[in-house]
Order: structure tokens, then C-alpha cells, then sequence
């Protein structure tokens, strides 16, 4: 494929991700006050339509990667536009709660449909091993999502009210999401065969012997890493209340994660791929455990904290797509993207209330604790498989010399 179609593709997929997860993912950090003060609905309630959705789009993404490896992202992906709007469309009409929950599981079919996985499952599919920059360009359209479309749902909320503001981003997801995907995707996938034997001929991938090991491996990571993510998501601007910041501090203090995510992906973007992506993944997790540890030490200076935690968070999401493709090739990638989406999902649909939890337990210093703990695991287990596939990959070279 020349490189413009490569170019159109990506940027397809990566601006598209601003809207799938503005609409969604980001939606209830501007509207959830002003929904459960228009409904009368809980707070929490109104919040767990996101858990929900998320719960939803674990249980669904397996079938997902299957059905894109038998057809290539393009209809997948143009149904997630559909679904999203249909979720949204509803979601502006609710009145009574169960109507609000249905909608939120519409929702969460699309983010199954819609989001960084698919995407990455795509271009996986699309372009072999090849496709490792142009996930890491689709992460660094993503991390606008929040950027763009706050400021647009709270100008959209403030004028026009939450229900017209659900309403417009189905709108969106109409107009310009499932047109743009049926017009610029390409509408057949290259042979699963071809891709797979034009990756062989690039690089090996880890041995069969060591694929079940590697896969278990890193879905533990990504899940214990998305649960760190979606928790601190949730709780961090109450987190740092607690620990005597005030609310104007602790905003302008979460301001830098956003960044900082961007930064570090602008970064793997431009030396990442003299790596193997493993090393990407180890130095991920060890500035997550670290920006962690500074804020559950009461570290005195916040931002640098924040700033190590955002990076290593960004250069996770990169991850996320890269690693899989280069251990397990591109043969069966959308369809293992599936699976690692299922404990990846459901944890980062469980972590908030579990954060809350721990919140009204043991207050922030058991959160960090707790946080901190599983940070550090990370670290260790993402030690071990670096080296455990690294070791694999050489014996499987020195075999085949």
C-alpha cells in the first residue's frame, strides 16, 4: 500500500479517536454533576453508567478481534460509529435510569468496537509488523481526546445542556465517524498469509513454545497497568484534597498527566523504533511505579511526580499495540488483541469503585499503598518477561542460523 493511503489510514483512525473516546470515556467528567442534578440520580449512579460501558466492551472485545481478523477493521469500525451514536442518541432521551444503563452498554459495544484496540487490530491487519509507528501515531491523536473535547462538551453543556450535548455527538459519530470510515478504510484486508509471511521476512516472531507464557504475562501487566490508570482517573483530584492540596492546585497539578502522556509518545515516535518494544514497556511501567511511589511518599514535588506517572502512562498505551504484534506477529493479532481487551476492560471498569473503597477504609494512604504495591509488581513482572522473551527470540535465532 503507497504511503498517502498508509497516511490517510492512520490519520482516519487516529482523529476519529478523539471523538470515540471524547464521547464516551471523557463524556461523565463534564456532564455526571449535571446529569445527576437534572435526573435527581445518585452521583455514584450516574458514574456507573461508565463502569458499565467499559464492563460491557471487556465481555464483547474477543468477539471483536475475531471479527476483525475474518474482515478487516473497516465494517467493524464503521459500526462502532452507529452504535456510538445510537448509545449517545439514547442517552440524551433517558429519563429513567434503566434507560440511562441501556444506553451506556450501547456505548459500551461501540468503545469495543471503536476504540485504541480495534484501531491497533486494524492496522495490524492491514500492515504487518509495519504497522508499529502508526500506532504509536494513532495513541498520539488520542491523547487529544481529552484536550479537545472537555473544553467542547462543557461549552456544549453550558449552552445548549447535557441532553443536547449527547445529542450532538451522536450527531458526529453520524456525520462524520461512519462516513469517514467507509469511505477511508480500505474495504478488503490483505490475506492473512501474505501479512503473515511479508512479517517473516522482516523478523521473527517469539517462539511457539513461549507464546503462552509471553501472552499471560503481558495481559497481566496491561490489566494491572489499566487498573492503576482507570483508579487514579477516577480519584486523583480527591486523592491529592486529601493530602492538603487545594481543589485550584490539585486541577492544575492533574493538568500536567495530559502532557505528558503526548510528550512521551512524541518521544517513542521519534527513537522507539531503534527498540524492541519490550524496553518501551519496562521503561513504562518503571515511570508509572515511580511517579506512584513520589505521590504515595508525599513526595513535596507533586508535579514531577505526576509528570513521570503521565509519561509512563502514555508510553503505555503504545504498548498496548506494539508488543503484541512483535512477540505474536500479525497472523492472529486482531484476534489476541481481543482477548488481552477482555481483563484489561473489566479491570478498568472495576478500579474506580475499588478506589473508592479503599478511600473510605484506609483514606489515601492506603490507595497509594495499594497502588504503589501493584506499580512495583508490575515492574517486576514486566522485568521478567523482557528478559524471558528476549532470552526465547535468541535461542530461536541461534536455531536458525
Amino acid at each position: 500500500m503507497s504511503a498517502p493511503h498508509a497516511r490517510r489510514i492512520v490519520v482516519t483512525l487516529g482523529g476519529l479517536q478523539i471523538l470515540a473516546w471524547g464521547s464516551s470515556f471523557y463524556l461523565l467528567g463534564v456532564l455526571a454533576p449535571a446529569i445527576a442534578r437534572d435526573t435527581g440520580w445518585s452521583t455514584a449512579a450516574v458514574v456507573g453508567g461508565i463502569s458499565l460501558a467499559l464492563l460491557t466492551a471487556g465481555i464483547v472485545s474477543p468477539r471483536v478481534g475475531h471479527l476483525i481478523q475474518a474482515h478487516g477493521g473497516r465494517p467493524v469500525l464503521a459500526i462502532s460509529s452507529l452504535l456510538f451514536a445510537a448509545g449517545l442518541g439514547l442517552l440524551a432521551a433517558a429519563t429513567q435510569l434503566p434507560v440511562y444503563f441501556a444506553a451506556w452498554a450501547i456505548i459500551g459495544l461501540g468503545m469495543a468496537s471503536g476504540l485504541y484496540d480495534p484501531a491497533f487490530a486494524t492496522l495490524g491487519r492491514q500492515f504487518g509488523h509495519s504497522a508499529r509507528q502508526m500506532i504509536t501515531t494513532v495513541t498520539l491523536f488520542g491523547g487529544f481526546a481529552s484536550t479537545v473535547c472537555w473544553p467542547l462538551t462543557a461549552w456544549l453543556l453550558e449552552h445548549h445542556g447535557w441532553r443536547l450535548t449527547c445529542a450532538t455527538y451522536a450527531g458526529l459519530h453520524l456525520v462524520i465517524g461512519g462516513p469517514a470510515y467507509a469511505l477511508l478504510l480500505p474495504k478488503r484486508p490483505p490475506a492473512p498469509a501474505a501479512t503473515a509471511g511479508a512479517a517473516h521476512a522482516a523478523k521473527a516472531e517469539l517462539p511457539l513454545a513461549a507464546q503462552t507464557t509471553a501472552l499471560i504475562l503481558l495481559g497481566v501487566i496491561l490489566t494491572i497497568g489499566a487498573v492503576t490508570m482507570s483508579l487514579l482517573s477516577a480519584h486523583l483530584l480527591i486523592l491529592l484534597q486529601m493530602r492538603g492540596i487545594d481543589l485550584a492546585a490539585a486541577v492544575g497539578l492533574g493538568a500536567l498527566i495530559g502532557p505528558s502522556q503526548v510528550a512521551a509518545r512524541v518521544v517513542e515516535m521519534a527513537f522507539g523504533r531503534r527498540l524492541h518494544p519490550l524496553w518501551t514497556m519496562l521503561a513504562g511501567v518503571v515511570l508509572v511505579a515511580s511517579g506512584i511511589a513520589l505521590l504515595a511518599t508525599g513526595f513535596p514535588f507533586m508535579a514531577v511526580a505526576l509528570i513521570a506517572y503521565g509519561a509512563g502512562n502514555g508510553i503505555s498505551s503504545i504498548v498496548r499495540g506494539a508488543v503484541p504484534l512483535v512477540l505474536f506477529g500479525p497472523g492472529r493479532y486482531a484476534i489476541l488483541m481481543g482477548r488481552l481487551g477482555l481483563p484489561i476492560l473489566i479491570g478498568m471498569a472495576t478500579a474506580p469503585t475499588a478506589g473508592a473503597l479503599l478511600l473510605d477504609i484506609g483514606g489515601p494512604s492506603l490507595a497509594f499503598s495499594v497502588l504503589a504495591l501493584l506499580s512495583t509488581a508490575n515492574v517486576l513482572i514486566a522485568g521478567y518477561l523482557t528478559w524471558f522473551c528476549l532470552k526465547a527470540e535468541g535461542q530461536a535465532d541461534r536455531a536458525a542460523a
